[in-house]
C-alpha cells in the first residue's frame, strides 16, 4: 500500500462537497460468476524486499525449502514487480541505484518492473505529498522541471543498462495531488497538478514513447471522488495510459462497489484499469512493538488466516478479472518480520514493520500455501 507511515495509517478522506454534486453513482450490481477477461499484469510491490534480504531474511516455499524470494513469487504466478521510488531516503533504500539494482534482479528473472514514482523522500499517499528536501522552496514551474528531470532520468537509467521499465506510475495515491502544496488540488482547481502530471507523461514517453504511464489514486471506494479526480485531469489535458486504484476492503468497501466502479472508470476514459494495491491480513496478531496497520479489520466475513487470506486475494482477483481490468498487484507480500527493516525510511533500524500480518510469507519466511496470481 502506498499508504505508509511510521504511525498506523488513518486514510485520509478529500472534503470535496459541492464539487461532487450532480456526479453519478454507479447503480450496485454483484459481479458475474464466470470470468470475462484475463489479468495480464500480476503483480507483487516488493519494494521492501532488498533490504530484508540485506538483514537476512529468508524465505521458504510452501514445502520449506529455501529459495529465492522472487522464484517462489514467480511459481505461483507473478509475472509483474512494482518498485517504488524515492528522491533522497534517509534510509538509502529506494532510491534509483537501488531500483535499478533490483530492476536488473527481476528482468533476469523474466519478471517485468512497474516503477512507482512517490516525488518525495518518504511514503506519499492520500493524506501526505511531502515534498523531496531538495526541492522544498521551488516554485510551481521549478517543480514541473524537477518531475521532468527525475523521472526522465529513473526511466532512462534502466534502459541504460537494458532493463527499461515496462510501465511507469506517475505518483502514489494522489487523490488530492501531489508535492504539496504547489501541487495539490484546492478548490476544485485541477490546473496546478496538471502541470506537474504532463512532465511526468513527457519524460516517460520521452524515455520510450511505448511505455504505459498509470496514474494512481486511492479511490476504489468512491466512484463519484475518482471521477472527480480524472474527470478534473482529463479537462486540464493530462493523457494516461492506464487508470490504477488501490484496493484495501477494510478501507474501500464492497467487491461489488469496486466492479461498478472499475466498469465505470474503463467505459469513462476508454483506459485500462489496474489494482495497483491490495492486500489482507493472514492474522490478527503482531510481530513486533510496532502497532499493525490493520489489526483486527476483516472482510466478506473471511477469517485472518492462511485460507482467508487467499481466499480475499482471489476474490478481488475474480472482481477485477469479471469487471474487465488487466492487472491486480499484491502489495508488499515479502516484507515479513524482519528486524531492521522498519517502517520509517528515516529510522529503518529503529522501528518495526506495521505490515508483518499482510505479507504472504509468516513471520518465520514461508509462504502461504493458498495464494495463487491467477490469469
Amino acid at each position: 500500500m502506498s499508504t505508509h507511515s511510521p504511525t498506523p495509517r488513518r486514510r485520509a478522506t478529500a472534503l470535496l462537497g459541492a464539487a461532487l454534486a450532480g456526479i453519478l453513482a454507479v447503480p450496485t450490481t454483484p459481479a458475474p460468476v464466470s470470468a470475462a477477461n484475463t489479468l495480464s499484469m500480476r503483480g507483487a510491490d516488493v519494494s521492501s524486499l532488498q533490504r530484508s534480504l540485506d538483514v537476512g531474511a529468508r524465505y521458504y516455499d510452501a514445502g520449506g525449502v529455501a529459495r529465492d524470494p522472487l522464484d517462489i513469487l514467480k511459481s505461483v504466478g507473478v509475472n509483474y514487480v512494482r518498485l517504488r521510488v524515492r528522491n533522497n531516503p534517509v534510509s538509502g533504500y529506494n532510491n534509483k541505484s537501488r531500483v535499478l539494482a533490483q530492476a536488473r534482479v527481476a528482468r533476469a528473472k523474466g519478471l517485468k518492473v512497474l516503477i512507482d514514482f512517490h516525488y518525495s523522500d518518504t511514503w506519499a499517499d492520500p493524506g501526505k505529498q511531502y515534498k523531496p528536501a531538495a526541492w522544498i522552496g521551488h516554485s510551481l514551474s521549478q517543480l514541473r522541471a524537477d518531475v521532468y528531470t527525475f523521472t526522465y532520468d529513473v526511466c532512462s537509467s534502466p534502459r541504460a543498462q537494458g532493463t527499461p521499465p515496462d510501465s511507469v506510475q506517475i505518483g502514489n495515491e494522489i487523490n488530492v495531488g501531489m508535492l504539496w502544496n504547489e501541487g495539490k488540488v484546492v478548490d476544485n482547481d485541477f490546473a496546478p497538478l496538471a502541470g506537474l502530471l504532463k512532465q511526468g507523461y513527457r519524460a516517460t514517453k520521452d524515455c520510450g514513447s511505448g511505455i504505459p504511464v498509470m496514474i494512481h489514486t486511492a479511490n476504489a471506494d468512491s466512484n463519484a471522488n475518482a471521477r472527480w479526480f480524472y474527470d478534473g485531469i482529463r479537462a486540464q489535458g493530462v493523457q494516461w495510459d492506464i487508470t490504477a486504484l488501490s484496493y484495501y476492503c477494510m478501507w474501500h468497501g464492497t467487491l461489488a462497489n469496486l466492479y461498478n466502479n472499475i466498469v465505470d472508470l474503463r467505459g469513462r476514459y476508454g483506459k485500462p484499469v489496474v489494482i495497483a494495491e491490495t492486500a489482507y491480513p493472514f492474522t490478527r496478531d503482531n510481530a513486533d512493538s510496532e502497532p499493525n496497520a490493520i489489526g483486527d479489520a476483516t472482510c466478506d466475513g473471511i477469517s485472518a488466516t492462511w485460507s482467508g487470506q487467499a481466499q480475499e486475494f482471489d476474490w478481488v482477483q475474480n472482481t477485477a478479472r469479471n469487471a474487465g481490468a488487466i492487472g491486480v498487484f499484491y502489495w508488499e507480500p515479502t516484507w515479513y518480520a524482519v528486524r531492521g527493516n522498519g517502517w520509517d525510511p528515516a529510522n529503518i533500524n529503529g522501528t518495526g514493520n506495521q505490515w508483518d500480518n499482510m505479507a504472504v510469507f509468516d513471520w518465520s519466511g514461508r509462504v502461504n500455501p493458498n495464494v495463487r496470481w491467477t490469469p
